[in-house]
């Protein structure tokens, strides 16, 4: 049974309403990306032959993030059983094993849905293996109602005794059915059983037993199964990825002195012999090189930094930023779709935008390049060698030679030959006794 083909149906049609929020709530994003990509990977981490998400109307977004996942929409929200008959039309009459997974349940790893998937295939070939835990606080949750032979039902919380309330084994909603037998399951589903008029896919279980089949239960962890439907839920979901991401850069050779206060993004890629320091921000698209300094409270989106480069404190790398080998980028510098070569030196209050900053120049406090007229962005191309002096305004587009100097103050609109020196700015007048005098007049106005 082992090499039988598998599918997966994915809901995704909450409307989650206790987040408060037009966005539907499986788009809601956890380490820079919406729950439902981390739930994706983990799905395709199966490898299987078949995936199918059920969203509900009004969604596009959703499906644009699971293309190319086909998605098919559940028009009224009749519960869980009806969500899972509406994937039929695309998976069709499926003779392998089925996974129904739920999208605002990020945290579920490929290892607990192998062992899930395991039972299913063992030897007692049940219709149905559901997915339970023991949660701190059962309060709502459905009750698995298991005895010697296995799995008997699931109790819906409001529809259960008070003794099987006291049962700490929940249910978590993941199940993995035989695809065989599923539709038969799903289509026998009766609405009026329970209080809230719904088709509850937990029926498939008393179904499949009344049919003298077997059903079982895997226990899985707490924290994989959390549902996401409030926002306190979800900041204790990214707190859970958080810690993972990490300690996944401490394990792979980076020094994160606060690691509490560090937070990254799904795709950060961190070095060996990296420092990090507290209050640092790795927003998406991020890679970083080896033997990086990252001082504190540094905000980094969309770049790429090379070996030895030291960042901060208080740096911002906006997309397009490339840092080359053992550049500094300094305190209060901002750079942004710019390229800063091997040992340049950005170091204080200074926006480099739009820009090539050649290997070993030297940009001074306060410069910026003015790359935007209010209609187009304009290139500044700073060469190799150059000094640019404190406070100077480089008026994109503008080249600056290889070696030549920009005196401070100045700015600069037209093209600086190499090793030339440029000083655009007025002329200083001196005034002997001008202030004392103006001193003397304003006590006497007083006076």
């Amino acid at each position: 049974m082992a090499s039988r083909a598998l599918a997966v149906i994915v809901l995704a049609a909450g409307m989650g309403t206790r987040m408060k929020s037009t966005l539907p709530k499986v788009m809601h994003p956890l380490a820079g990306r919406p729950m439902i990509r981390h739930l994706m990977d983990t799905v395709h981490s199966l490898s299987p032959d078949r995936v199918v998400v059920v969203v509900g109307p009004d969604m596009d977004s959703v499906g644009a993030a699971v293309a190319p996942v086909p998605t098919v929409v559940q028009t009224q929200r009749l519960g869980t059983g009806h969500a899972v008959a509406q994937a039929r039309a695309a998976l069709g009459e499926f003779d392998g094993d089925v996974i129904v997974l739920y999208g605002d349940t990020p945290l579920i790893t490929a290892e607990t849905l192998q062992r899930l998937l395991a039972e299913r295939r063992g030897p007692r070939d049940p219709a149905v293996v559901v997915l339970g835990f023991k949660p701190d606080k059962a309060s709502q949750y459905g009750r698995l109602v298991v005895g010697a032979e296995g799995l008997k039902a699931i109790v819906e919380y409001r529809d259960a005794t008070r003794e099987q309330r006291e049962n700490p084994l929940c249910n978590s909603g993941v199940m993995a059915l035989d695809g065989r037998r599923m539709w038969s399951l799903i289509d026998r589903i009766d609405p009026t059983t329970n209080s809230k008029g719904e088709y509850y896919l937990t029926d498939a279980v008393a179904l499949a037993r009344a049919d003298g089949c077997c059903c079982c239960f895997v226990e899985g962890e707490q924290i994989e199964l959390l549902g996401v439907n409030s926002r306190s839920e979800q900041a204790v979901a990214e707190a859970v990825i958080q810690r993972k991401l990490r300690d996944a850069a401490m394990e792979g050779g980076a020094t994160l002195i606060n690691p509490e206060s560090v937070w990254f993004s799904w795709d950060t890629k961190i070095g060996q012999d990296v420092v990090i320091w507290p209050h640092v921000v790795f927003g998406p698209g991020v890679t970083i090189g080896n033997r990086v300094e990252i001082r504190g409270f540094c905000h980094f989106e969309g770049c790429t930094v090379a070996d030895g480069a030291t960042l901060g404190p208080y740096a911002r790398l906006r997309p397009g930023a490339q840092i080359g080998v053992s550049a500094h980028i300094g305190n209060f510098v901002e750079i942004k779709a710019a390229t800063v070569e091997a040992g340049a030196k950005v170091n204080h209050l200074t926006y480099i935008g739009d820009a090539r900053i050649g290997a070993g120049a030297n940009v001074g406090a306060g410069t910026i390049t003015c790359n935007y007229d209010g209609f187009s962005k304009s290139f500044t191309d700073i060469g190799a060698g150059a000094f640019i002096g404190s406070n100077s305004a480089l008026v994109a587009p503008v080249k600056i030679g290889d070696g030549a100097i920009v005196g401070a103050g100045s700015v600069i609109t037209r093209e600086v030959a190499p090793g030339a020196l440029a000083v655009a700015r007025g002329l200083q007048a001196d005034m002997p006794g001008w202030a004392d005098n103006f001193r003397d007049q304003q006590r006497g106005k007083k006076g």
